[in-house]
């Protein structure tokens, strides 16, 4: 994470700080200094440090340099203020990257300097409004975000996905640009490594999208959370299978290094509750609700307050079709615990179907796995005929060989879940879809193997939504 220093002293330098803290990336740190008490809001308090002192004093800036910054930015109104700032940081900085605002047009070009010139930003920005004159994207529609470029990076969770296979609900794919050349999306174009995509959208929702075509392996349960959340009834399960679900979540804590969020509700077990609180560790929340009656909406507000990403759930409330559907609307991924040893798990198991969701999550499916040390194995059931499962083998082959994990691909034309039922433990993921809430005498008659979830429901499932 590199650390960015900003020294302001007036309007220009807190819009600036506004417009900072309004964008998406994770990777920088600021270090914000001001000479005036200006407040901000909307910022994450562990990526900006705001101090408040005069920068043309040698003494106070010298000791917030003593940190490895890798660049400084100076948006400074007062040019004496300007030059005594640039000589304090040369002077215990020699060599530091400086980028400094030019408001009068009449300093020196420098080599250790980047200046930014005023009057030729405004200029720039005043040749838009010229006729016959091409509009740049951040000038076309409400200029608030809804038309983004992003770079495909080479380990991105979209490489070699058929845009077909992704899931545009409220933005779109507008074109993508290859070697200086313009392709215009269509479902069975393949996104490349280093393609430029240009999105059009919700600003919001591009944003996440943004995220997620940066996100390499490593990050689960990002994009959809930072944090882990085990959800207890105390209403629905017995005192030794709450200390299972503790004990396995613990462990899942540890291994996604992540903090992880115990909730309970309908508290009527004080042993039970003793026992939780003992094993929590370092990092663990315990959030008790005492309400007699706990709102429906709990977990729904949860997600959203905690920042969820991962929802951790016992095998009993998972069969609720209420707690389910919660789960469901709250659009992260559902790990439910069976009643089996988690820290044994040795393998991911992923049954294809021909709906395309499966590619939707594959680089999910690829962390996790990665994470946890699974080996990963898809099943290709060819009961039906149908071409877009070898494309999705393709495309876990291609993730195969980016992320350097193996995966087996087994072809089989048995229903795999009879096989699977002798098993005695792995982790089976499948898509979180509308299809978990059919009918369980109507999907006894399918041979979907999403709609017969319920049939490896004695084993830990991972239900991934298919849209960030």
């Amino acid at each position: 994470m590199k650390k960015i220093l900003i020294v302001s002293d007036g309007a220009i330098g807190q819009h600036f700080i506004e417009r900072v803290i309004g964008t998406y990336t994770t990777e920088n740190l600021y270090y914000v200094v001001q000479t005036g008490d200006k407040k901000f809001e909307g910022y994450n308090p562990a990526r900006y440090k705001f101090f408040q002192f005069d920068p043309t004093s040698f003494y106070k800036i010298s000791n917030l340099l003593k940190m490895d910054f890798w660049q400084v930015v100076l948006v400074m109104e007062n040019q004496n203020d300007l030059d005594h700032t640039i000589k304090n940081i040369r002077t215990y900085k020699p060599s530091l990257r400086i980028i400094a605002l030019d408001l009068w047009n009449t300093l020196s070009p420098s080599d250790d300097i980047e200046w930014v010139n005023i009057q030729e930003l405004v200029a720039a920005n005043m040749i838009d409004y010229l006729p016959n004159i091409p509009v740049l994207a951040k000038n076309i529609g409400l200029g608030s975000g809804e038309i983004m470029e992003v770079l495909v990076p080479f380990g991105s969770s979209f490489v070699y996905r058929h845009i077909g296979s992704i899931e545009q609900k409220n933005w779109k794919i507008a074109a993508i640009y290859r070697n200086r050349s313009l392709i215009i999306p269509s479902d069975n174009k393949m996104i490349q490594p280093n393609d430029t995509l240009v999105l059009v959208g919700d600003p919001a929702v591009l944003r996440s999208i943004y995220r997620a075509i940066k996100r390499e392996l490593g990050q689960f349960p990002a994009p959809f959370g930072s944090k882990i959340y085990l959800f207890i009834d105390m209403h629905i399960e017995k005192a030794s299978a709450i200390m299972a679900l503790v004990r396995r979540s613990v462990f899942i804590q540890k291994k996604l290094r992540q903090p992880l969020i115990i909730k309970v509700i309908n508290p009527g077990d004080i042993d039970a509750l003793r026992m939780i609180k003992a094993s929590a560790g370092p990092n663990v929340t315990i959030d008790i609700d005492y309400s007699p009656h706990p709102d429906d909406s709990v977990i729904l507000n949860d997600i959203k307050h905690y920042h969820i990403g991962l929802f951790l759930v016992s095998h009993k409330a998972f069969s609720i079709k209420s707690l389910r559907k919660k789960m469901y609307a709250g659009n992260v991924p559902v790990l439910k615990l069976a009643d089996r040893s988690f820290s044994s798990i040795r393998e991911s198991v992923v049954i294809l179907s021909e709906e395309g969701h499966i590619e939707n999550i594959s680089t999910t499916i690829f962390d996790v796995s990665s994470q946890f040390g699974f080996n990963l194995e898809l099943i290709d059931y060819t009961s039906e005929e149908g071409t877009h499962k070898q494309e999705v083998i393709a495309h876990f082959n291609n993730l195969s060989a980016i992320f350097s994990k193996s995966i087996r691909v087994i072809t089989q034309e048995t229903n795999p879940i009879r096989e699977l039922c002798d098993r005695e433990n792995f982790l089976h993921v499948l898509p979180f879809t509308s299809k978990m809430f059919v009918n369980p005498v109507s999907a006894y008659f399918s041979t979907d193997p999403e709609v017969l979830y319920r049939s490896l429901g004695h084993y830990h499932q991972l239900f991934i939504p298919t849209q960030i």
